[in-house]
């Protein structure tokens, strides 16, 4: 557990830092369980983010983007009309408890001083956002609510009390001494982390690891040596953020010296979480948002693979198309030597240099005219099925190549590209068209992402086909520089400049590839040509194109340099 009470204590003090005294100016809420506050402190604007999200729960400030829904959820609502235009007097954590406080002062719809406290309750699915009247201690409202059958022990529902969640009466480590530290553990019991988890409130076991981990082999008073040093950098605020990128993603407020991996650090906290969580909790919206239409687009895959695999198997069966040709004229020369009940019949092969025989299957049920006639039935129709059947295994192998290619969007896209994607798929005849849908605009346009390259060059996106089109073939102008994967599923990219630096090139080569099916891997190879040299054949699927004279470079894909190009 990374967000630990100790990762918690430490950003109280970066939030204490940035935001004390501070009045809250907007709120908006992007998404179900999170929350963006706009708060105006020491000259400038700062985006705090609160999550109550059961996977990706957190309290930081943030530089990200985040999409507005048309009309505000009601709880935010509730937050703008008690919390817009209060000053942040205070913001504290419970303990060493996951919780951290807003305490904040305005004044009413009266005009009266009203003491308010937005309290973030950071516990894996328990999480909550809850807003209290400090002078009643009375529940406003909460972003998640909890009845008295779900949880005896509080009632989280507006107008109650209240009540924190259950203390587990733990040792504060933070003002522990070495011979506290002693007392707690028992040194022939072993598991020294597992004691320190169960003795110490906050202390997450990847702390206490980490503790264990710096005193090595040592002796008694080197673990205690080791737990005063570690509570001591925290309590002098003595932080580097770091991330490791091992078997996977781990993060904490300083270098975790038992964990392998490789290491980045940041200047803050949040900056740190910004990286951690780039699109982790978005991709959980879109596969919520989007699980039907990935279901839907994954049986498509699935049903023109086994197309594929039926086809092929016909066609080789039509491939003996002369076969059947041959016993039907041979059946045909001895049809004297043929009576009704026979299962089969040698002859000889007259066209064959050696005189050899042929053995011809029969259907006792028929007559010989009516076997001969047979095979020249499956003659003919194997014939003409290898036509038919090479142009359905390309129309399959075409509808195969555009489902991958959505499966792939479905896999960097927004909760706006997934509706672009089912738009697509309702204009294509795949999917049914919804009912009481909202009617977009008629010169409403796909919106693209955005990017400046380091010398300040733009670089476009496209997201979805819909984008790609639209970027493609009504955007770019003809002599800027496209770029795509090369034979594999991924974004349109453009140049907005007829000659960009070599830099500027392999930076929009890294979009390109990271915004593709082969993200995950290295040296990935991206063609680049002019637009003018992209052409979409007549009657071809959405962001299908075809291009000529292209160049190929080679990149791997690049998450913190596609963060740092993008546009904010």
């Amino acid at each position: 557990m990374s967000f630990d009470g100790l990762f918690t204590k430490a950003m109280t003090e970066e939030l204490k830092e940035a935001l004390l005294h501070g009045r809250i100016n907007k709120i908006h809420q992007p998404y179900k369980n999170e929350i963006i506050m706009v708060i105006r402190a020491n000259g400038k604007n700062h985006k705090l983010l609160l999550s109550a999200h059961p996977s990706y729960a957190r309290v930081q400030l943030t530089g990200e983007e985040y999409e507005n829904p048309s009309v505000p959820p009601m709880f935010c609502m509730l937050l703008r009309k008690h919390l817009e235009g209060y000053m942040i007097e205070d913001i504290h954590q419970v303990g060493l408890d996951r919780m951290i406080i807003l305490e904040v002062k305005g004044r009413n719809d009266i005009g009266d001083v009203s003491y308010k406290q937005l309290i973030i309750e950071v516990m894996g699915r328990h999480s909550n956002i809850i807003l209290v009247d400090k002078s009643r201690n009375m529940i406003l409202d909460s972003i998640k609510h909890l009845s008295p059958s779900v949880n005896s022990h509080r009632t989280v529902l507006p107008g109650n009390e209240y009540i924190f969640p259950p203390s587990q009466d733990k040792l504060n480590p933070l003002d522990a001494e070495g011979e506290d530290v002693l007392r707690s553990l028992d040194f022939n019991s072993g598991k020294l982390d597992k004691q320190i988890v169960g003795s110490f409130s906050g202390v997450s076991p990847l702390a206490a690891k980490e503790i264990v981990h710096r005193a090595g082999l040592g002796t008694q008073a080197a673990i205690a040596d080791s737990f005063l040093h570690f509570m001591t950098d925290l309590k002098e605020h003595r932080t580097s953020p770091t991330l490791i990128t091992g078997d996977k993603e781990t993060f904490y407020w300083c270098p975790l010296d038992h964990v392998e991996g490789e290491r980045q650090t940041f200047t803050t906290l949040s900056g740190l979480l910004d990286r951690f969580f780039y699109q982790k909790a978005s991709r959980d919206r879109v596969k919520q948002q989007g699980n039907d239409l990935e279901r839907f687009i994954r049986n498509e895959r699935d049903k023109n693979e086994n197309k594929i695999v039926k086809l092929e198997r016909t066609l080789q069966e039509a491939k003996d198309a002369d076969r059947y040709q041959l016993l039907g004229e041979l059946l045909t020369s001895n049809l004297y030597a043929v009576q009704r009940g026979m299962e089969e019949v040698s002859v000889v092969n007259y066209y064959d240099e050696e005189g050899g025989s042929v053995t011809i299957p029969l259907n006792p049920q028929k007559s010989p005219s009516e076997n001969a006639q047979g095979y020249f039935s499956r003659y003919q129709k194997a014939k003409h099925a290898v036509q038919v059947v090479q142009e359905q295994i390309e129309k399959a192998t075409d509808e195969l190549a555009y489902f991958e290619q959505l499966l792939q969007q479905l896999e960097s896209a927004s909760t706006r590209d997934i509706e672009g994607i089912r738009e697509e798929l309702e204009e294509e005849g795949y999917l049914r068209v919804r009912k009481n849908q909202k009617k977009k605009k008629a010169n409403e346009k796909p919106m693209l992402e955005s990017y400046t390259a380091t010398d300040g060059t733009k670089i476009l996106v496209g997201k979805n086909n819909k984008q790609n089109d639209y970027l493609t073939n009504k955007v770019a102008a003809k002599s800027d520089i496209w770029l795509h994967t090369k034979d594999i599923p991924g974004s349109h990219v453009v140049i907005r400049d007829p000659s960009p630096s070599d830099e500027t090139l392999l930076e929009a080569a890294n979009l390109a590839a990271y915004f593709s099916k082969a993200r995950e891997s290295g040296s990935v190879p991206v063609d680049y040509t002019e637009v003018r040299q992209v052409k979409k054949p007549r009657g071809a699927k959405p962001g299908f194109v075809i291009y000529e004279n292209q160049q190929t470079v080679y990149v791997t894909p690049d998450l913190d340099q596609v963060r740092a190009l993008k546009d904010r």
